[in-house]
């Protein structure tokens, strides 16, 4: 159990304190609706803010769609209660002018405050980012029971791997971009003694970036769960590789289809993944690791960042809602030069990318298929929309191996 003195030191705030006195999940999340958190006032600029706005003449993305003087000029002045600023928050889109591949949102949080004291500009990023979610007026559906996917299963002649992840972020912590080296480290701490109780398939071992052994760290590559300091520009930018390696490293259970990545991009990264085509198994280990994994948080006197708009609070508002992405490597090389290709994936509210990651082609007609959304949908949703999208895109494949035509499916209904 955390102590009351590094609790109190740690939140810097009347939520932290709620947690260490047991308030739950819902009566954190209700306090930490805009009406109820204070923005801090930083000292007076000795410029006025519209000499202080950032030129985004030539920027794409969604930060520099939505970011106006009169915008800029009421929150510059603004600090969350942890001292994280608007120009911290925006420091990454004003570096990183556009992306060549898709367009990236430009602005992270730095904490779980951050979505309320900059909403003026965070709540119009959300809601174009994530297809017209509207986080004034709108709730996130979260559903972990796995038992309600359908037809799981795919054709493993196409679909050699599937995977789920998402993150997590513990509440009363300062997020990546803005976290002290002492809440670095205060992360790792209450991560890895909450790991230490799984048991059965989950049971695991963790590997610190800095103590790990040369033989643990060639395994960890040869297994691709090694993950490197960021060198994005789009992470580095907004502060995420400071004092790199310390408090990061990797858990994975000791059948290697578990892994927790530690304080990369969020707290933590929640891996599921296995070989083969068995998404409905590698999502009900998803759900079920992550149930245990926060119960055991709990049971430590901490919990997960999550409120009714927005769900899971991680640092990047892309990943907003569920954070998660379900995605399998999938063979596709007649559907892959068909004109249509991309049409199709729009409409089932599908991505592609290469499997070496969003900046990679792919190669010999090998794509990573995944969810488009995060933020609206639940995780049972997202994970049927791929499975069904998937299955889709195998018929089609297969009408083409024997010369027949194939359809544009209907686009598909957003927000039921």
């Amino acid at each position: 159990m955390a102590s009351s003195f590094s609790r109190i030191i740690s939140c810097k705030r009347n939520v932290g304190i709620l947690s260490l006195l047991g308030a739950g999940s819902v009566t954190a999340g209700f306090l930490l609706h805009r009406q109820h958190v204070t923005a801090g006032t930083r000292e007076r600029r000795m410029y006025p803010a519209s000499a202080e706005y950032p030129d985004l003449r030539k920027h794409n993305n969604c930060m520099a769609s939505n970011l106006t003087p009169a915008i800029y000029a009421k929150l510059c002045d603004k600090a969350t209660p942890n001292g994280y600023t608007l120009d911290q928050a925006i420091q990454t889109g004003v570096d990183n002018p556009g992306h060549p591949f898709i367009k990236t949102v430009g602005m992270v949080a730095g904490d779980e405050e951050s979505y309320e004291v900059f909403a003026d500009l965070l709540d119009p990023i959300i809601k174009e980012r994530h297809n017209g979610y509207d986080p004034c007026i709108m709730k996130h559906p979260t559903d972990l029971d796995a038992s309600k996917i359908q037809s799981g299963l795919f054709d493993e002649r196409y679909v050699l791997s599937s995977r789920v992840r998402t993150g997590r972020s513990i509440r009363g912590l300062s997020l990546p971009p803005a976290c002290t080296r002492a809440e670095r480290r205060e992360v790792e701490r209450v991560v890895v003694d909450a790991l230490s109780g799984l048991r059965g398939d989950l049971a695991g071992k963790y590997y610190s970036l800095t103590q790990m052994t040369e033989k643990e760290q060639q395994q960890l590559i040869d297994d691709h769960f090694l993950f490197d300091k960021p060198v994005s520009p789009l992470l580095t930018c907004a502060g995420m590789a400071r004092d790199w390696p310390d408090a990061r490293g990797i858990w994975h259970n000791n059948e290697k289809t578990f892994l927790i990545w530690v304080n990369e991009e969020d707290h933590t990264r929640v891996i599921s993944m296995e070989k083969g085509g068995n998404m409905k198994r590698v999502f009900e280990r998803f759900c079920r690791g992550l149930k245990e994994v926060e119960q055991l948080i709990q049971e430590r006197g901490w919990e997960f960042m999550w409120n009714e708009r927005l769900g899971y609070v991680l640092t990047c508002p892309s990943n907003l809602g569920t954070g998660l992405r379900a995605g399998v490597h999938v063979r596709l090389p007649l559907l892959s030069k068909d004109a249509r290709f991309s049409k199709i994936l729009d409409n089932l509210r599908l991505q592609k990318r290469g499997t070496g990651g969003v900046d990679t082609a792919a190669v010999g007609g090998v794509f990573d298929i995944s969810n488009l959304d995060r933020l609206g949908h639940s995780e049972v949703q997202l994970v049927q929309t791929v499975i069904d999208g998937v299955n889709y895109l195998i018929e089609c494949e297969k009408r083409l191996e024997r010369g027949q035509d194939i359809k544009v499916p209907p686009p598909l209904k957003q927000f039921k």
